[in-house]
């Protein structure tokens, strides 16, 4: 070979080697991604919410009388027994205090009182003389009748006049008695407070009023001893082991929930998450002003709680819940990532990778969860998508899994 023909060959590698390093210098480098493959597997669609748990049936005990509200017997948290636990004790209320004028009414009243009793006493005195000289002519007008000498129309009118002087007796009796009823009626209005003090009945002057069922004292509203009115509430009284659930929901998402739909309860305090099933959501809404000052409407759901309460044995009434509400879910749905879904053209899409290329990829997805959504048409098992892509991401460009690089 001659000296040319070899700078000839020389020159052209070197050609080629600067060739080879100038475009792997302007080629773009492959993109790191975060790769996730499309699998099948159970998937839920949840409504997230708070809840409060709450008594389902209380108990509340009541002052029967409007008196005194002895201190209570039992505190909050004490057990009771239904028919033997005594929760709270009325004694009746004290004569009020008279002041001057109404003192004098009432000494006028009973003043009034007894000469109506006076007036009586006279009225029977003379119904008794009236039917003792009645009776009289009838002994009279009777055995005149029986020698001949009489008519037996007189007898009959005295047989009258005695029957009806007999009934003005009774009426003027029956009218004392009356007079003294009303007399001892304006005395009591006189009897002073402390004449009606409680030891002057033996101790037989109060209400005692015991448990109506068996459970645990809940709230206590009197304490002390003080005045209460008939029909006031003294204590409440419920079975902590009787809990349900109120979730405060927005009303589009309630209509959403099917009947008895499952829930999971979790932040509740202990350990694991409880289970729950919808019993029913209220038929009213309520509009409630968010943290943002947006009106929403809100309505109340009840849940039942399934878990034992050996197992829930700390929770109580009022405590916090946060409840996941399961409103769809399937065992065997195709799941793509969130992260992975974008909009285009009006539709969905996701980059899948193909021999190392990022290839633009429509879809069409049904229900979507929390972290993933259901693929109802677009992909198949075993496929490769890009999750979180970004700008630097489109259909042709090489990529790399960002976790071969590790």
């Amino acid at each position: 070979m001659n000296l040319s023909a070899r700078n000839l060959i020389v020159g052209g590698l070197l050609a080629a080697l600067v060739g080879g390093l100038f475009y792997t210098t302007l080629r773009n480098p492959p993109v790191p991604v975060d790769l996730h493959v499309v699998e099948r597997g159970p998937m839920q669609v949840t409504v997230n919410a708070d809840g409060k748990t709450r008594i389902r049936d209380i108990y509340e005990v009541a002052a029967p009388i409007t008196g005194t509200a002895r201190r209570s017997p039992v505190q909050v948290g004490d057990p009771v027994v239904a028919g033997q636990t005594v929760v709270a004790v009325v004694e009746p209320a004290a004569p009020a205090l008279l002041d001057s004028r109404a003192r004098r009414e009432a000494e006028a009243a009973v003043r009034e009182a007894e000469a109506a009793r006076h007036l009586a006493e006279s009225e029977l005195r003379k119904a008794r003389e009236d039917l003792a000289y009645a009776q009289s002519q009838f002994d009279r007008v009777q055995a005149l009748v029986q020698r001949g000498v009489s008519s037996v129309t007189t007898l009959e009118d005295s047989t009258q006049q005695l029957a009806i002087a007999k009934a003005a007796r009774d009426a003027a009796a029956s009218g004392l008695d009356m007079a003294e009823s009303s007399l001892e009626r304006t005395r009591a209005v006189l009897i002073p407070p402390e004449e009606d003090a409680p030891g002057s009945l033996n101790g037989e002057c109060c209400v005692r009023l015991h448990a109506p069922i068996d459970g645990t004292v809940l709230e206590v509203d009197m304490i002390s001893e003080r005045p209460v009115l008939s029909g006031a509430r003294l204590l409440s009284i419920g079975r902590r082991d009787n809990l349900e659930i109120v979730a405060d929901l927005l009303s589009a998402d309630a209509v959403r929930l099917p009947a008895g739909a499952r829930a999971t309860v979790d932040r509740w305090g202990g350990e694991g998450v409880l289970q729950a099933r919808l019993r029913k959501v209220e038929p009213v809404a309520r509009t409630k002003v968010s943290a943002l000052g947006i009106e929403e409407q809100r309505v109340d759901a009840l849940f039942d709680i399934l878990t034992p309460p050996e197992a829930r044995a700390g929770l109580g009434e009022g405590f916090y819940v946060f409840l996941r509400i399961v409103e769809w879910e399937d065992t065997d749905a195709l799941r793509v990532p969130l992260s992975a879904l974008f909009r285009r053209d009006g539709g969905w899409a996701v980059f899948t990778v193909q021999d190392g290329t990022a290839r633009l990829t429509p879809l069409r997805i049904g229900r979507r969860g929390e972290t993933v959504a259901q693929v109802l048409d677009g992909l198949a098992p075993g496929v490769r998508v890009i999750t979180h892509p970004s700008d630097a991401v489109a259909d042709g460009v090489a990529v790399l899994d960002r976790a071969s690089l590790e």
